[in-house]
């Protein structure tokens, strides 16, 4: 239902899934996680399904048969959530983006998208493909159970009752999505005309994320109004339910709205720096023969830096941080070097001084390090760290 990116939403969404996840398997080559909130809705639906929709659709069944297709429907339901999801990360793919995880959890799913859309064509052909696999599996689903109409009875008419129930809630995913608020799938495709239009990627989600913010809040006030009717008397009482769930995602859309909003100003704000502009100067390198023990008292202790370039021979060889050290038992520290627990230098490790900011950033969220070496003529002239990213931000007021 929504696709988490290195801008856009991804701080918000990230708090949502802070709570536990456990890997059940891969997809296109992409880890597939169930996320904790994940059971609590699949007991709900099949709880909601056992107890009224199906004994409404079903009748004359035992309880044991009701509760079995309730558990049946339920994982269909998130089959057709997590199909929705790889048709986001299918073209992804073959744009090149790389996926890192798809989750399902409390709202759907989420396919965690390592970086953004090439080119307005891109986002709006990953954002369309997964509705486009919703009505697929809606149209399919719907056929089905017409189909099954013609079996003997009584499967027939239970394939009838599955087989309807998944086209329509298929449908309905795909019709909820087009809305056009980010970051929902119409939200990015709304996304996408602006850029062609405008030729401003960050100006087009930054309008985009608006109307989001519109959208949530129209959603949470008809939830408002359904729960209100359906307490006071005005709807029928099975209207409250629905009102709750519609307040519970316009608050939920009203929010990852306007975390993308504050993450376009921060964007902006990284895009506009250089690193030579926030860099540390006074740059302090370990060489790789020191032990562990006096990394520890002379530099991590004496300086109080988190981290530190390790050269020999006048290059940067790799980088050493505190959870390093702190990863090798400290009994050991004498006896084992810097050279042994420091993570090797790769190309993610360097950064030029004439780069933005933002790519500081995102390269260092990519590739998990917490500080960047600055190089200039092939020789460090500084660091640049994540912590001084947000001390620019937090005097900036971004």
């Amino acid at each position: 239902m929504r696709r988490l990116t290195v801008g856009s939403a991804r701080c918000y969404c990230e708090r949502m899934l802070n709570a536990p996840s456990w890997e059940i398997g891969r997809a296109l080559g992409i880890p597939i996680r169930v996320h904790l909130s994940w059971f609590l809705v699949f007991l709900f639906v099949t709880w909601s399904l056992a107890t009224g929709y199906l004994p409404d659709a079903l009748p004359g069944l035992s309880d044991s048969r009701y509760w079995g297709m309730g558990a049946v429907a339920a994982v269909l339901l998130f089959v057709s959530v997590l199909l929705h999801e790889l048709g986001h990360s299918y073209v992804a793919q073959r744009y090149k983006i790389p996926i890192g995880q798809i989750t399902l959890f409390l709202f759907g799913g989420v396919a965690q998208m390592r970086a953004e859309p090439p080119s307005p064509k891109a986002e709006f052909l990953i954002a369309i493909a997964g509705p486009v696999v919703s009505f697929a599996l809606g149209a399919f689903s719907l056929g089905l159970a017409a189909a099954s109409e013609w079996w003997p009875a009584p499967s027939g008419q239970g394939f009838a009752v599955l087989g309807g129930l998944l086209g329509f809630v298929n449908v309905q995913l795909g019709l909820f999505n087009l809305i056009p608020g980010f970051p929902l799938d119409g939200g990015r495709a709304l996304r996408a005309g602006l850029w062609a239009w405008g030729h401003d990627f960050q100006r087009a989600t930054s309008r985009a994320a608006l109307v989001g913010l519109g959208f949530g809040v129209w959603l949470a006030a008809c939830g408002a109004v359904l729960l209100g009717g359906a307490i006071g008397g005005l709807f029928d009482p099975s209207t409250a339910s629905n009102g709750g769930w519609l307040m519970f995602i316009g608050a939920f859309l009203f929010g990852a709205a306007w975390s993308t909003r504050k993450q376009m100003t921060l964007r902006i704000a990284l895009s506009g720096t250089l690193v030579r502009d926030v860099m540390v100067r006074a740059i302090v390198t370990m060489p790789p023969q020191l032990s562990l023990q006096s990394a520890v008292d002379e530099f991590f202790v004496a300086y109080g830096y988190g981290g530190f370039p390790v050269v020999a021979d006048g290059q940067v060889i790799g980088v050493i941080a505190v959870e390093d050290v702190q990863a090798i038992a400290q009994g050991l520290w004498s006896w084992r070097t810097v050279g042994d627990a420091m993570r090797p230098a790769s190309s993610d490790l360097f950064i030029s001084p004439e780069a933005s900011m933002m790519q500081a950033l995102e390269r260092m969220v990519g590739a998990g390090y917490d500080r960047l070496v600055v190089i200039d003529a092939g020789r460090p002239v500084g660091l640049v760290t994540r912590s001084a990213v947000a001390q620019f931000l937090q005097l900036r007021k971004a």
